[in-house]
């Protein structure tokens, strides 16, 4: 399956397209992933190109998988603005469990992007991910 997705992620999309219709073909494909798709996921998310790490970030669902958490935790570390708040969105409406909150409140990296992005025009965001996560997690 990781093929598949991986060729239809290359493929070409109008963004009426993507957002209408492509992202839930991919999201589909996503829940039909193994866990040898997972970490071949895993192994290759680092080598894709921008867009493709975008297009992916955005259909990542919340189906409660570590592997899920895992891949948007490694793209979050990509230098890229667009990318990294499509990671938060994605972040944001998870079903995040306890455990899953301790991971994203450990990891310094993704605080610490939070916190310098509060003021930007997406403030929104950032607060939601900063109060869902860190705080309730430290209080």
């Amino acid at each position: 399956m990781y093929n598949e997705f991986d060729k239809y992620l290359l493929g070409y999309f109008t963004d009426d397209y993507w957002y209408d219709e492509g992202f839930t073909i991919a999201r589909d494909m996503l829940s039909e992933f193994s866990d040898n798709d997972w970490l071949k996921l895993q192994e290759e998310v680092l080598k894709k190109n921008i867009e493709w790490q975008k297009k992916l970030a955005y259909c990542i669902d919340n189906t409660s998988k570590m592997y899920e958490l895992e891949i948007l935790l490694t793209l979050s570390t990509v230098k890229d603005n667009e990318l990294f708040n499509i990671c938060i969105d994605s972040l944001r409406s998870f079903i995040i469990d306890d455990n899953y909150k301790k991971i994203v409140s450990l990891n310094e990296a993704l605080v610490e992007q939070v916190n310098d992005l509060i003021g930007t025009p997406n403030k929104g965001i950032q607060k939601e991910i900063y109060q869902k996560f860190i705080v309730t997690l430290r209080e």
